[in-house]
This record gives C-alpha cells, sequence and structure tokens, in this order.
C-alpha cells in the first residue's frame, strides 16, 4: 500500500532485541528534507548484517529509540532540501546513509551520502551499492592494500560484501579464491569473479584452500566471520599478509605467535570511520566500476517491507547467502 497524503509505512524498532521488535507502522510522517539533504522515493532498501547487530542492541552503536533501520535506499528523488544543487526532483540515486532510515516509503538522506544510479542498473541493484562495494573497497583497497598479482581470500564470498570483493579484487588483476555454504553460492561466487570456490561447510576445506595457495600462503583475507575463522585464517596468510575483519559475531581465542611467525597484520575495517575523501575515492571507483561493466550487483531475495523481520532472521540464520537481500517497499 503506497504513502497516503504526508503519511507514509515505515519500519521501527521501539526496542532492542529480535527481529520481533520490527515493527512495521503506517501512520509515520513523512519526512521533509532540511538544509543540504534530500527526500528519496524508497523503491528499494538493502538489508545489511550490521542492522541486525545493532537491533539487538549488541553493537558498539547504538540509536536513540525508537527509530527505522536501513542505509543502502536506491529510489527517486522526491525532494530537495536549501542549497542542495547536485540532484534535483525525479533523480535515479542511491545512498551509502539515510538520515530517517531506509526501511520506509521515503527516506530523508545528507546530499553528500547520495550519488547518482547509472541507468544500467535497477533500483534492486542499486540498493546493493552502498555499504557492500564501499566497504569491499575500503576493506581490500584503502585499508588491505592490495596490489594486481596479489592472493586474496573472501571467506563468506556468496553475500553482498563478498560479491563486491570479489568483483573488485578480479578488476583489481588479484588472484581471487572465495567460499560459500551452498552449491548455488560458490557458483555466483565463480560467476563474480573468483577464479575458485570452496564450501566453508566441508571439514577440510581449509586444507583444500591451503593446497590452492601453495607454500607462499594468501596476501589477503577478507573476512565476515571473525569470531569462527580468525584463528585459521592466521595459518593461511603468507609473509606480511594481513586479514581484514569485515565481520564479527563474538569472540574468539588466537595465539598471538602466528602473526609474530610471518609479520602478518589483523585489521579491523569500517565504513563508518570513512573520511570524506575516502568515500568519495570509494564512489569514484563503484561508479567506473559501473560504467566499465565489470562492476554488477548481484541481487538476492526481495522481501516486502512487512516481512523485515523476516528478511533479519533470514540474513544472520539462513541456509547461506546467495546475494544481496532488499526490501522492496
Amino acid at each position: 500500500m503506497a504513502a497516503t497524503r504526508n503519511m507514509m509505512r515505515a519500519v521501527r524498532v521501539f526496542e532492542f532485541g529480535g527481529p520481533e521488535v520490527l515493527k512495521l507502522q503506517s501512520n509515520v510522517s513523512i519526512p521533509d528534507p532540511k538544509e543540504n539533504q534530500v527526500l528519496i522515493k524508497v523503491h528499494a532498501c538493502g538489508v545489511n548484517p550490521v542492522e541486525t547487530y545493532i537491533r539487538s542492541g549488541n553493537y558498539a552503536r547504538k540509536p536513540a529509540l525508537p527509530y527505522t533501520p536501513g542505509s543502502d535506499v536506491a529510489g527517486v528523488i522526491e525532494s530537495v532540501g536549501e542549497h542542495v544543487t547536485a540532484f534535483k526532483k525525479g533523480d535515479r540515486v542511491f545512498t551509502i546513509d539515510t538520515i530517517s532510515g531506509g526501511y520506509a516509503d521515503y527516506a530523508v538522506a545528507a546530499a553528500n551520502r547520495v550519488f547518482p544510479l547509472p541507468d544500467k542498473l535497477d533500483f534492486r541493484q542499486g540498493a546493493a551499492i552502498g555499504i557492500p562495494y564501499f566497504t569491499a573497497y575500503r576493506a581490500l583497497v584503502q585499508k588491505g592494500r592490495a596490489k594486481a598479482g596479489e592472493s586474496v581470500l573472501v571467506h563468506g564470498a556468496s553475500g553482498g560484501v563478498g560479491i563486491a570483493t570479489c568483483q573488485i579484487a578480479r578488476a583489481c588483476g588479484l588472484k581471487v579464491l572465495g567460499t560459500a555454504g551452498t552449491e548455488e553460492g560458490m557458483n555466483l561466487v565463480l560467476r563474480n569473479g573468483a577464479h575458485q570456490a570452496f564450501n566453508h561447510r566441508e571439514t577440510n576445506y581449509m586444507d583444500k584452500i591451503k593446497a590452492c595457495a601453495g607454500v607462499e600462503g594468501v596476501d589477503i583475507i577478507i573476512e565476515m566471520l571473525s569470531n569462527v575463522n580468525l584463528a585459521a585464517d592466521l595459518q593461511l596468510l603468507s609473509c606480511a599478509g594481513r586479514v581484514m575483519v569485515v565481520g564479527c559475531r563474538g569472540s574468539i581465542e588466537i595465539n598471538p605467535r602466528d602473526t609474530m611467525s610471518k609479520e602478518s597484520s589483523i585489521i579491523g575495517v569500517s565504513l563508518f570511520l570513512a573520511t570524506e575523501e575516502e568515500r568519495r575515492a570509494c564512489a569514484a571507483a563503484v561508479l567506473a566500476g559501473v560504467d566499465a561493466g565489470w562492476l554488477s550487483p548481484a541481487v538476492g531475495c526481495g522481501y516486502a517491507l512487512e516481512r523485515a523481520a523476516e528478511a533479519h532472521a533470514d540474513i544472520i540464520g539462513g541456509a547461506g547467502a546467495a546475494g544481496k537481500v532488499v526490501l522492496l517497499p
């Protein structure tokens, strides 16, 4: 049901907890864009794992309650606030952040967090760009210092950030290895830049990766589940190799000697800490990739807005990722 008059539908969180705390309301006021802000008619909104951590209350960043989740919006500019000259009503755009929340019919975003959506991408793909591709570029290039000829293992490669990393790494001339939890996920990874894929549900998959990497080891590991894999990752690294911690759902015990023997590094990645200059560099790389044709977001399940709780449950507890999860208002 579309928004009527000055009201819209939005998913609201009134208390931290499980997916059931996501409540769809139909009487939420459509926000007005203020200075240097835009109002976007949302056609799709990406669902990111970090949003489930924030919703649960077990994350460093806790928004004031109540709030509407959602950063990765794709849609059409409805109106603009004062001093906004880069966009006008009717422009197709995507975001890397919102002010009012993206799980809604409309969302307000700061103009400097909004980018033009290329015509060759649809709205679902647009909702799969922001957090996944900017995070992947930050992890691989800005923090991981990846160079052509190096090898990268994308540990959890079939989700939004994983697919983005595979595409960027392949375009940068790296040897790309990826893991997934299903046959479908492995095939998706191979179609999106990986030279080889491994099933991380197999008990001996690490041995297969070691055999593939050879005695030199892997130069970079992009790690989506570090609380499970970090100790084993350190055994896979090359000399001066680095593990980029993109995702974590808990604690893990490691032996620091494993970093000393190869002078390897464990580096945390947070897109929230990127500077304005770094965000612009991410945007330039992403839009250049779309233009060149190698960047094409893989979209998985689409959920109606009223199924936001189901989307949150599936993204964490599902059988295995197969592309970006999106909400469709």
